[in-house]
């Protein structure tokens, strides 16, 4: 029987490679400089029950004046890589350090860390050799979201965990030298999957949504263990981040699911969120995806009502921004189009237009992450994404530049191997 997830560019790649001085079609800007690196799923016994349950993978090319320098992959070696070891240990407590750390790539206060969101993250080298779990000095004592929010005002880290047992949504704040400083549960009424949320200046936004962890899903094992659940009411948790211990807003939403969330923030007496919202998720089964469009949200403080507004309908995920803008009042997002024909879409977030890159039938992006070109944020930049041409069944880095979206790649970095499709990524420059 054909495993959707396992098949085409789903299909784990089998080798670790290294590979040097890539070949270049186009110019790399010369003042480029680090690690463009992407998480993602990649099975090593080449077989898992969902795409979401791969072993960890992180693809990374290395770009210094004008060449790429070098490409390699390397799984993350987890405790569930190493010695198969997951979910709960002989007392039947969480196993934090069992995972897959198949999700995101981040770094903060000088660390490489790979996410997942069930257990706690692990440190990379450079060279994408695994060093460890991470538990923050032994503080931490929940899993890890795999959409942690850097503000860029403070440099505090703003994560959660979630649990199917109580408590089952815990808040976490660390400075930024890497200290945890905050952890505090979130009373929600049951266990809700929890994937990303929202940070403005001055406030958390937690987003309590309808798809709820199923004791028959869980028991049968042929996938993640959520479901929709109708009966469940969609909601969005406001905390102040001056008071982080403080009381959690709830206000009732339409029911949609949310995996990412493009950006939010502040205006006098309102919330504004931008998120990729679906009308529902797994309903049958957790291989049935929905579609999702971008859409605002306004909280309301003063009324305690939400306004709901879908702002494009051209289907899209991956959405990201200028993450030095985290938080605020940011004109430009981007999110990705897969399909039989790849795009990338950039939205005006205040003039309410959208513009394109198509890369044209076969040809499908993934999550493509902003590089600043100076110190300005929200000033001129580059869209840096994988590629893969399913002609060719290789895969490419390509350089957009941001502000000619729909002109020709500036660089087109052809790679030695194919990088299958995944989640999530950063440009980690130098310095």
């Amino acid at each position: 029987m054909t495993v959707p997830h396992l098949t085409g560019n789903y299909a784990p790649v089998t080798e670790e490679l290294t590979a040097y001085e890539l070949p270049v079609t186009g110019t790399i800007p010369a003042e480029l400089t680090g690690w463009y690196l992407r998480n993602g799923p990649n099975p090593h016994a080449a077989a898992s029950k969902h795409w979401f349950l791969g072993d960890g993978m992180v693809h990374g090319v290395r770009l210094e004046g004008g060449r790429a320098v070098s490409y390699r992959n390397r799984w993350v070696r987890t405790t569930t890589f190493t010695e198969g070891a997951r979910g709960r240990d002989s007392r039947g407590n969480r196993d934090l350090v069992a995972g897959v750390a198949n999700t995101h790539v981040i770094r903060h206060a000088g660390r490489t860390l790979a996410l997942v969101e069930s257990s706690y993250p692990y440190e990379l080298t450079c060279d994408l050799d695994t060093v460890g779990p991470h538990d923050f000095d032994g503080k931490l004592t929940t899993a890890v979201t795999a959409h942690p929010k850097t503000c860029p005002i403070t440099g505090e880290l703003h994560f959660f965990g979630y649990d199917v047992f109580e408590p089952y949504l815990t808040y976490h704040r660390a400075d930024a030298a890497g200290n945890l400083d905050v952890s505090r549960t979130v009373e929600v009424p049951a266990a809700t999957m929890h994937h990303d949320f929202n940070l403005t200046a001055q406030h958390v936004v937690f987003m309590d949504l309808p798809v709820c962890f199923d004791l028959e899903s869980a028991q049968a094992g042929t996938g993640m263990p959520f479901r929709w659940n109708d009966d469940y009411q969609a909601r969005l948790g406001v905390l102040r981040r001056d008071d982080p211990y403080g009381e959690i807003r709830w206000f009732p939403i339409d029911p949609c699911y949310v995996f990412h969330a493009l950006n939010a923030h502040d205006e006098p007496g309102r919330i504004v969120l931008h998120v990729m919202r679906y009308p529902s998720m797994w309903r049958a089964d957790s291989h049935d995806f929905k579609q999702a469009t971008l859409w605002r949200w306004t909280i309301d403080l003063v009324t305690g009502t939400v306004r709901e507004e879908q702002l494009d309908d051209r289907v899209a995920e991956f959405p990201r921004i200028d993450d030095r803008l985290a938080g605020l009042d940011t004109r430009f997002g981007h999110a990705s189009v897969s399909g039989s024909s790849g795009a990338l879409i950039l939205y005006d977030l205040h003039k309410g237009v959208s513009s394109a890159h198509e890369f044209g039938p076969g040809r499908i992006p993934a999550e493509a992450s902003f590089v600043a070109a100076d110190e300005n944020p929200g000033g001129d930049g580059y869209l840096m994404t994988y590629l893969y041409n399913a002609d060719s069944d290789r895969s490419d880095l390509v350089i957009l530049d941001a502000g000619e979206l729909a002109a020709p790649p500036m660089a087109t970095i052809h790679l030695p191997s194919r990088v299958p499709y995944g989640f999530h990524g950063n440009w980690l420059a130098d310095g």
